[in-house]
């Protein structure tokens, strides 16, 4: 996700700049994903610092 929301690529980004063209510019989207690349951001650390909550099975204690 990380890498469809940013740029380069930032793919679900155009899509949308193509959809609401009218609507948004470019800055006005890529300023709106900015919290939704923190969230994933913040995901991406807490996984590697703790690689054992995600790796946990509850059926198997």
């Amino acid at each position: 996700e990380i890498g469809m929301i940013t740029p380069p690529v930032g793919l679900n980004v155009f899509v949308i700049k193509n959809v609401a063209y009218k609507y948004v510019s470019t800055a006005q989207i890529f300023a709106g994903v900015i919290p939704f690349l923190l969230a994933d951001l913040v995901v991406v650390i807490l996984t590697i610092a703790f690689p054992a909550a995600v790796l946990f099975l509850p059926g198997l204690l």
